[in-house]
């Protein structure tokens, strides 16, 4: 069979319409995922393949999206590390020993992938086993920094003191720390690939916090070793957000499509990492919360700045809202495989 049209664009070659997946597809706007939610834990529902299969799956029929998101969440891969990660009920993720010095980063010992997450590998087994052939399936993990953030914060920030504290004040733990999770983020994708992703989206969701001279310092070379270490020929996105000020650098650390959020416009975002990549983005996810109608000229603008170019991956900036109602997400991936046929 011919490549997906999701794959033929993360290569930059022709397709027959823009692809279009979103980011949370899968997720808590969707009625069949809150009754999961109503029995099963959230850690619950992620460590066992049955039920993160079925997450995973739930929004591909329905919605007529061109790629399937993993159901997993960028954290898995900490918790080996002892540092008490809980999801809390309306908290999110909550990290209890957080890591904020040398002596806390000289702690922890290297993850070993294969034990530590290998269901998350037989998730991937399973939805590649139950996905039609047209439908590929985008494993993910979260970048360093991201993931970084997250432990030496505690859990989720506005400022990120404690990151950039470590950062500046012990550069040689902070780059201990990071290297530890390259190490781990290679292992944790190259793991999915081999089980059957035939896409990887790396979440570097909080980058935008860090002025260029940071992220060039303290992420880019951590990021590069990530993207660098995966196996030959997958296609990699990677995405950020509040990244115009950075998404030369993003470009610079690797990826074959970078992900731009709705702050810059797509034509200017394709400009700054330059036309040898794809693009995916990047519709803002609050659009649809409203009408069809209301959204649609924002749909057509951003097909307008990307001027049927191979190399265009439709998505939101950022993941569904929780309140978004299932009919306008299914709208949307209709109007862009309308609006969008060659």
């Amino acid at each position: 069979m011919p490549d997906p049209p999701l794959l033929l664009a993360a290569r930059r070659r022709p397709t027959p319409f823009t692809p279009v997946w979103l980011m949370r597809q899968a997720g808590r706007y969707l009625p069949e995922y809150r009754a999961l939610r109503a029995r099963h834990a959230f850690l619950e529902l992620a460590k066992t393949p049955q039920t993160a299969a079925e997450v995973t799956l739930q929004p591909v029929e329905r919605l007529g999206v061109d790629a399937a998101i993993l159901f997993a969440d960028i954290l898995l891969i900490v918790e080996p590390l002892g540092v008490g990660l809980e999801f809390a009920k309306g908290e999110g993720p909550v990290i209890h020993r957080p890591v904020r010095s040398e002596a806390d980063v000289a702690r922890l010992a290297p993850v070993d992938v294969a034990s530590a997450v290998g269901f998350v590998f037989e998730t991937v087994r399973l939805v590649r086993r139950a996905l039609p052939p047209h439908v590929p399936l985008i494993g993910f993990a979260g970048a360093p920094f991201t993931v970084a953030s997250y432990v030496v914060e505690g859990g989720a920030s506005r400022d990120y003191l404690a990151t950039k504290r470590l950062m500046r004040e012990t550069p040689n733990a902070w780059h201990r720390l990071m290297t530890l999770l390259a190490d781990a983020t290679a292992a944790y994708l190259n793991g999915q690939i081999a089980a059957g992703a035939a896409v990887v989206q790396l979440f570097d969701s909080w980058v935008g916090a860090l002025a260029p001279d940071d992220y060039r310092t303290f992420v880019l070379p951590h990021t590069r070793a990530v993207i660098a270490a995966l196996t030959p020929g997958t296609p990699v996105i990677h995405f950020g957000t509040g990244t115009a000020g950075l998404l030369p650098l993003l470009r610079e650390a690797g990826g074959d499509v970078i992900g731009l959020d709705w702050r810059v416009d797509l034509d200017a975002g394709w400009r700054a990492v330059g036309e040898d990549v794809g693009v995916q983005g990047n519709l803002d996810p609050v659009a649809l919360l409203s009408p069809p109608a209301t959204f649609e000229p924002a749909v057509r603008s951003i097909l307008r700045r990307a001027a049927g170019r191979p190399g265009h991956i439709f998505n939101l900036g950022h993941g569904v809202l929780e309140s978004t109602p299932v009919e306008h997400v299914k709208a949307l991936v209709d109007m862009v495989h309308e609006l969008s046929a060659r």
